[in-house]
């Protein structure tokens, strides 16, 4: 059950991204980021009406609240650092490298108590690998400075924030993912606020703006459930696949052409879930 539910989160994650992505070519990415984490919060407050989520233990730091607010921020920031390293133009340097952020909780669930079996690690190993190249890293162009920083920013946003959800979910994923939510949303507004506003945006779009907003919390949602049913540190991996979705979406829907690494990257993924789901 873990298993499936983070391949879920990582397909949920990927379609968010693709068509996010597609969104900030036409609007600056941190309007599609505000809007989205909006609409997150409100899909969170209508779960937890409809399920009755909100009878869960009380805010303390020992529950939901403290770990939510952290991965909110965390997340945020983690955020504005890809879509900074990724405005730069090498995309090359920056979504490889952020990809990776699985390692930093998987470290952290090793450190508390996972113990993987060698196959299973090399399934880790391989799923991981097939993450990092299948975001296309630019291997022969060297690392500039500034994309290489923010993409290891982004890289310890994310896998702080994924610790975190990790934590708030042994009380409630539910309350833990809209609390997140709550975080970015007042970071969002503020910004908003800062810079006077968004802009029109087209009503044409807002299904496209629904879809992102909705799948991204289902993302984080389904993620915290399986870290509660299953090992920390192989739903972390599995949830962190997404940018091999993406690359898919990418490939079916837009018809972009992929380089040799990014083949190699989803079969190396593919070859990984394989032997985590086997073993």
């Amino acid at each position: 059950m873990a298993t499936l539910l983070a391949l879920i989160s990582s397909l949920l994650w990927g379609s968010a991204d693709f068509e996010a992505g597609r969104l900030s070519k036409k609007y600056p990415a941190l309007v599609v980021l505000g809007i989205s984490q909006i609409i997150g919060l409100f899909t969170g407050i209508i779960i937890i009406i409809i399920s009755g989520g909100w009878i869960a233990p009380s805010i303390s730091t020992a529950s939901y609240f403290i770990p939510g607010v952290c991965a909110g921020i965390t997340g945020y920031l983690g955020l504005l650092c890809l879509y900074a390293g990724l405005s730069t133009g090498r995309m090359g340097v920056v979504s490889p490298i952020s990809a990776l952020g699985a390692i930093i909780p998987l470290s952290y669930a090793i450190y508390n108590g996972d113990r993987l079996s060698l196959i299973t690690t090399v399934g880790v190993v391989l799923a991981l690998t097939g993450a990092f190249c299948a975001s296309g890293p630019e291997l022969g162009n060297g690392l500039p400075i500034k994309p290489l920083i923010l993409a290891i920013g982004a890289m310890f946003g994310f896998g702080i924030t994924l610790i975190f959800m990790s934590i708030g979910s042994e009380t409630s994923s539910l309350m833990t993912m809209t609390t997140m939510r709550a975080a970015t949303a007042v970071m969002t507004l503020s910004l908003f606020w800062k810079f006077r506003g968004i802009g029109a945006i087209s009503p044409s779009l807002y299904p496209r703006f629904i879809l992102v907003g909705v799948a991204d919390f289902l993302a984080n949602l389904l993620l915290g459930v399986a870290c509660t049913k299953g090992l920390v540190s192989l739903a972390m991996v599995l949830g962190s696949l997404y940018p091999v979705a993406t690359v898919v979406l990418a490939y079916k829907l837009l018809h972009e052409r992929l380089h040799k690494v990014q083949y190699v990257g989803v079969a190396l993924a593919v070859a990984g879930v394989a032997i985590i789901s086997a073993f």
